[in-house]
């Protein structure tokens, strides 16, 4: 008896041994950055985001060890992880205590290859104190030619990794969703669309839903963009005949435009639609509405109309905007142009210009410029622009935008932060990336949203698309959803 227990004893001793992660030694140096995915690798965070996990893009890869230490001693705590294989997950209580202290942190990553250990280039994480809001919705959709069906709205608390489905086609009678959009980042007021029999636009008010019939019989269409006003009583929204086609030329694929679009005004407490001719003018195209901040202006995009498709690489949308008056409810009489659709960038392939989404400090406009149309989503040339309100100077966002379609942004109540879809890693899967802008106005190098596994994103078969911060979690979910499907539609006249 005594023999196998000490043979037991033993072999749990070796097994114990067997299962320890080497820890470097003999160490290499090199002078190239790390192959991390996703690329972490010198950008800036906040305090409030969740570990970076990330993988080593090598699977020859034994074994990994990362430290993390302040660049000054004694300012940020230090951090390491040492594990088996090419994967690096932090732990989230010694996460939380490293971003606990704005500062530079420098990041080491050594692996253990074919028996040598290899210390790659130090990077950098600099930790702000200027929180991000804490959570974001975006919609899962099939990345190949828009498939519509098995769609979900989640929202995500970018805060840790716990996640909720707002909408989901399980309980939508599998039926189109759009957007999800709060008021001012506010939880309690946001409205998303389904749509279908039974569908319409569902305005939330503290949890409770309601839903609405935005359409009248001399519309187009029903609402598709929109944005809401500061104080929430109005909505502007735009009415869209969209057309999707194919390219026959290999390197696009697929190609959505407008054939009509026009652009009005709704009372949520009056339940009625303001118009003005200036917004529904049949020889120009108007889309994508946004109120300023101080609710004085409507930005939206305008287009003089063209023959479709025949003239589709000839459609140029402008940035405009038009006065309105909260108190009265009415909209202005003169439209003025702030970016002409052939001054959007240098290069002149891109020209035309969608997405206007406004700071709430009111000192910044985001937009995204593209070589023509109004789908950025499948233009590989799609960018972000940055325009100072207060010069009219447009930033190029160098150090934002890659060689694919990057667009469908929105900002952070702070005005400090923003995300946007970016297909930069394969042109095809759109994912959430967050880019702090500084006090001077600079946008810094964006991050991609962390999850809590390192081959999330390489398992996953869907677009993250039109993502959007909150201040906090959305009172409602799938379930609500499809009891408010049942409710009859408030009409508006």
């Amino acid at each position: 008896m005594r023999i196998i227990l000490t043979y037991l004893y033993v072999l749990t001793i070796l097994l114990v041994l067997s299962s320890c992660t080497p820890t470097p030694q003999d160490v290499k140096k090199s002078n190239l950055l790390p192959p991390i995915y996703p690329d972490y690798c010198d950008v800036t965070i906040p305090a409030n985001i969740a570990p970076l996990n990330f993988l080593v893009r090598d699977e020859a890869i034994e074994a990994v060890q990362v430290d993390v230490e302040p660049e000054e001693q004694g300012k940020t705590p230090s951090m390491s992880v040492n594990a088996r294989g090419n994967k690096v997950v932090f732990d989230m209580d010694e996460w939380k205590r490293m971003t606990s202290r704005q500062g530079r942190v420098k990041v080491t990553v050594t692996v253990l290859k074919d028996g040598q250990w290899t210390a790659y280039r130090i990077f950098h994480w600099q930790i702000v104190s200027d929180l991000i809001d804490p959570y974001l919705t975006y919609r899962l959709i099939e990345p190949d030619y828009e498939i519509w069906n098995r769609l979900q709205i989640r929202q995500r608390c970018i805060e840790n990794y716990d996640e909720k489905t707002l909408s989901d086609y399980q309980h939508a009678d599998n039926q189109c969703m759009n957007c999800h959009t709060t008021a001012s980042q506010n939880p309690n007021l946001s409205m998303m669309y389904v749509r279908g029999p039974r569908g319409g636009a569902f305005l939330n008010q503290h949890g409770k839903l309601r839903k609405l019939a935005l359409k009248a019989d001399d519309m187009v269409s029903g609402s598709v963009y929109f944005g809401f006003s500061p104080s929430g009583r109005y909505i502007t929204f735009s009415t869209n005949v969209i057309i999707p086609g194919f390219h026959s030329k290999a390197g696009k694929r697929l190609e959505v435009y407008d054939s009509k679009s026009d652009v009005y005004v709704a009372d949520l407490q009056e339940h009625r639609f303001i118009r003005s001719p200036l917004l529904s003018d049949s020889t120009v195209l108007e889309t994508f509405p946004t109120f300023s901040p101080d609710g004085k202006y409507i930005y939206y995009c305008a287009a003089r109309a063209v023959r479709l498709p025949q003239e589709l690489k000839q459609l140029q949308y402008a940035l405009v905007r038009i006065p309105f008056d909260e108190k009265t409810g009415t909209v202005g009489t003169t439209v003025d142009t702030l970016i002409h659709r052939a001054a959007t960038a240098s290069q002149h392939t891109k020209q035309s210009v969608c997405h206007p989404r406004i700071s709430p400090d009111g000192h910044h406009l985001l937009f995204t410029v593209q070589a023509y149309g109004t789908f950025p989503i499948w233009h590989q040339e799609s960018d972000l622009r940055m325009m100072d309100l207060q010069t009219g100077a447009v930033d190029s966002l160098t150090l934002v935008n890659s060689d694919k379609s990057d667009t469908y942004h929105s900002w952070s109540s702070n005005s400090r932060w923003f995300v946007f879809a970016s297909k930069r890693d394969d042109g095809l899967f759109g994912k959430p990336y967050f880019c702090y802008v500084d006090r001077n106005g600079k946008a810094h190098k964006p991050f991609c949203l962390p999850q809590k596994s390192p081959t999330f994103y390489d398992n996953t078969l869907k677009s993250f698309n039109t993502p959007e911060l909150s201040k906090g979690e959305i009172p409602f979910d799938a379930t609500d959803i499809e009891k408010a499907l049942r409710q009859e539609a408030e009409p508006f006249q």
